[in-house]
């Protein structure tokens, strides 16, 4: 079964590409020479993941999906949410937009946030939801050098080290973005049994 990914992050393609194994030939933007920038303006994690996936099947006329994740701080009445990536500016800089989080939350004892990620598939002209949520806190201070985005001052509920502090694996038994293409893959794989036979 051939499925688009609309995205042209190849790391994110090659995570997801292994997620979903042998049975299916998961194709990114670039493998379908699709360079441009899909907007993302619409007010909610599902109206972006999914007007991603419209416009790209659009183009195609595949079955395709795409995702949009977000970091959810109680304190700030769910802020930056869908604006996550662009909340200091349209530079996307990491570093700028965990500062401005800091900022505005200041010394406030409510630490408490989540991420979570919304996956919008088209499958045989229809449309499908899934989402993958993990609760945590957000810390003082940058801690760990891996992962990106948020990642160095969130540390999820039961653990102490930061997103940025875990291996790739650890953070991918519990994170948001792993749970939420969980999903998807049992959907897909219940969708066409017939492709088990030579799942991974």
């Amino acid at each position: 079964m051939e499925i688009v990914f609309a995205t042209n992050n190849e790391n994110k393609t090659r995570e997801i590409r292994h997620l979903l194994g042998r049975s299916f030939t998961l194709l990114s933007l670039s493998d379908l020479n699709i360079n441009e920038d899909i907007p993302e303006d619409e007010p909610t994690l599902e109206g972006n993941a999914m007007h991603k996936a419209r416009y790209v099947n659009r183009l195609v006329k595949m079955n395709v999906f795409a995702d949009d994740t977000g970091l959810e701080i109680d304190a700030l009445n769910g802020l930056p949410g869908v604006n996550s990536a662009r909340f200091a500016g349209e530079a996307k800089d990491s570093n700028a937009n965990i500062d401005k989080a800091l900022e505005m939350m200041g010394p406030t004892e409510n630490r408490k946030a989540r991420f979570r990620t919304v996956i919008a598939l088209i499958l045989d002209e229809k449309e499908y939801l899934f989402e993958g949520t993990v609760n945590g806190r957000i810390i003082n201070e940058k801690r760990g050098t891996d992962g990106f985005g948020y990642d160095p001052v969130f540390v999820a509920e039961g653990y102490n080290k930061t997103f940025a502090e875990m291996s790739l694996d650890e953070k991918n038994k519990i994170s948001h973005r792993a749970k939420a293409f969980e999903k998807l893959r049992e959907f897909l794989y219940h969708y066409h049994p017939q492709d088990n036979k030579e799942a991974v």
